[in-house]
This record gives structure tokens, sequence and C-alpha cells, in this order.
């Protein structure tokens, strides 16, 4: 499985532009022969939360985008995240399309983050994001979910053999974004594949670091402030393998854990 993960600046609420620079690298990458491509978090508008009104996308002109270019060039997307007008709220959506050019999950940014006022503007998700891809199983989460590993190890326990993340996170936590995503992959051992966007809007500098993590913890990929696509060749076959090294699912003591929920 040959994975692109697309880091890239965001024009801070001007989605033609976005628009444009996200179809060149999607081009770029299929070039290259990646199977996958990973998008960044609110690639359309970058966090122009104010300007939703005017600029999330009400038509579904994302989704037919990504749907189009999949099935024309065989593709696999996972297409970040972008703002979204529907069931009259605003949300912070991810679309994931097949290589049949297939919508195969639309998933809603579970946790809201009240730093970028995220609370305010948007409405939260209520899905688990876990998704199939020819026969697999894999989870989709949008920046702030993973600081939840309870949200993580849901999915992984409804099969996810490898989560991806979108995000836009700040450069002064970066190294909390590393630090996480490791744990959620050595926790849930599994492949994590984070990707973050970089440069800057009037509020925020991002920190870059898109990364991929391996079931044993090690890194496959770190793009570091490297704008432009990463590209990693990944086995899922090693999923299984880590998981019979230390059999963490078949030791779990989930009633023992209902007994002190709140």
């Amino acid at each position: 499985m040959k994975i692109a993960c697309v880091q890239m600046d965001i024009v801070f609420g001007e989605p033609e532009k976005n628009y444009q620079q996200v179809l060149a690298y999607l081009k770029e990458a299929t070039a290259n022969g990646a199977d996958t491509i990973v998008l960044p978090e609110m690639w359309n508008t970058g966090y122009a939360l104010t300007e939703l009104s005017t600029l999330a996308d009400n038509t579904n002109r994302t989704v037919e985008m990504l749907k189009s270019f999949a099935k024309e060039n065989t593709v696999n997307i996972v297409g970040g995240s972008v703002s979204t007008e529907k069931n009259k709220g605003f949300y912070n959506t991810m679309y994931v399309v097949n290589k049949n050019g297939e919508l195969v999950s639309e998933y809603d940014k579970a946790h809201r983050f009240g730093l970028m006022d995220e609370h305010i503007h948007l409405e939260e998700g209520d899905t688990l994001g876990t998704f199939e891809l020819e026969n697999v199983v894999y989870g989709g989460v949008i920046c702030y979910d993973i600081r939840f590993p309870e949200w993580i190890r849901a999915q992984a326990l409804n099969g996810a053999k490898l989560i991806f993340v979108s995000a836009e996170w700040p450069e002064p936590r970066i190294d909390h974004w590393r630090t996480l995503l490791q744990a959620r992959a050595i926790e849930n051992q599994c492949f994590v594949v984070g990707v973050n966007r970089i440069g800057s809007d009037p509020k925020n500098v991002f920190g870059g670091s898109t990364i991929v993590i391996a079931p044993w913890g090690e890194v496959r990929l770190d793009m570091k402030k490297e704008e432009g696509i990463g590209y990693v060749e990944i086995d899922l076959e090693e999923v299984e393998e880590v998981r019979k090294r230390i059999p963490v699912f078949e030791d779990r003591r989930e009633k023992l854990y209902g007994k002190f929920r709140i």
C-alpha cells in the first residue's frame, strides 16, 4: 500500500485557490504511483470560521471532485476534511472515496476544539468514522479527536488496522501531536497516518510534522516542515504480527473497566 501524504499550506478564506492546489497535489501523487492519498484538515477554507456562511461547501462540490478524480485515476482518497454546510449547520467533514469513485465515509469531527472557537461555529458529529477500502477496515479522525484515546480505541475495536488523522495542528503544541499519535499507534497496535498542514493564518502558525507510525511505534515517515507530498509504503500484515507478540486486545478486561465509568 503506497500512501501519499499531502502537507500543504492553506489559503485562508479562499476556497477557489485551495481547490486548485489540492487538485494539483492529487495529480502529482497519482503520477508517482500512490494508491491512497491523504489530505489535511479544513483545506477548502482554513479556519475562516466567521465566514462559513459564504465559504463552506453546501453543494457537494468536494465530494463530486474527489469521486470524479478517484474513479478516473483508480486511487483511494482520504479527503482530509472540509468545512461544510448541511442540516442547517456548519460541520468539519472528512470524506473518503474509493478507487471506484464511491463515497465510503462521511465523518463529522466529533470533538470540537474550543481554543479555535469550533464550539461556537461548528456542530459536532456523532458517527464512529470507520470505513472499508478493498475489504480492509480503516478509521478516520480529525485533529483534536486524537486527545480522546477511547475514541481511537473504539475504531480499533471495530476492526481498524490503520487510523488516518487529518489536522491543522498549531506549532506551539507540535510535540503533543507527535507524542499523541505515537501513543495511539502503540496502544492500539495499528498504523497511524497523521497529516498536518503547514503555513499560517491570521491567528495561528501550523507545525507540519506529517508523520506515519507503525504498530510497534517506529516512525516510517516524518515530513517535518517540508511542503509537498510524502510517500510511504506499508504492509498491513504488520498489524496482526504485533498483536500476536503482545495480545493487548485479548487481555482487555472490559467488564472491569465498566465498573468505574462515570
